[in-house]
């Protein structure tokens, strides 16, 4: 049996649902279904940022042997307006330092459109940021050679009836969603694999 790492944020662990809605628990599902020898790990955290997960990294590496790693961190980076250079260099450090230790690990990057659904905040330069920070991940994928999902939130962002009551977290069916957007591009890398 071979081990798929979610190492993410409140997206990832499934923020105020109950573990089975989690994204990566519907992975299992779908791993399970189509018989492929895999168990999936969620190892979110929610509120957690670039660097927080930098911090974090060595611990779950050190308990779990990953044949795939799947990052999905950013998102809180960009609520608070940390720096994308750092965000960048935060997910590198990540990818580098889990192709270091597991070489024949396949790495896959979820990108992240700007936060969500903050609305016309009309703060000078969000534009740009929102813009710098949406680029780096699809920047960030080929720069590193690894798999990527272009939108991790794609078909949920902004849609109430697919996220709680905050507007942010997805609910249920929007877990279901980033599950599809992330199989999408899981599935193939785990056909040739096995």
């Amino acid at each position: 049996m071979k081990n798929i790492i979610f190492f993410g944020d409140s997206l990832t662990a499934g923020y105020g649902l109950p573990a089975g809605d989690s994204f990566p628990a519907r992975i299992q599902e779908k791993l399970t279904a189509a018989g492929l020898p895999y168990r999936a790990f969620n190892y979110g955290v929610s509120g957690e940022t670039s660097a927080g997960g930098r911090q974090r990294l060595a611990s779950v590496l050190a308990r779990q042997a990953p044949d795939v790693f799947v990052l999905a961190l950013g998102a809180n980076d960009g609520l608070r307006g940390i720096a994308v250079r750092e965000t960048v260099a935060n997910l590198s450090f990540i990818l580098a330092e889990v192709r270091r230790q597991f070489p024949a690990a396949q790495l896959v990057l979820a990108g992240l459109e700007f936060p969500f659904d903050l609305g016309p905040l009309g703060l000078p330069g969000l534009s740009r940021y929102a813009q710098d920070f949406s680029a780096l991940f699809a920047a960030l994928a080929q720069a590193e050679g690894v798999a990527f999902v272009p939108s991790l939130l794609a078909g949920v962002l902004g849609r109430p009836t697919l996220n709680l009551a905050d507007r942010v977290h997805p609910n249920a069916a929007g877990q279901r969603l980033l599950a599809a957007n992330v199989w999408a591009v899981l599935e193939p890398l785990l056909q040739v694999t096995v």
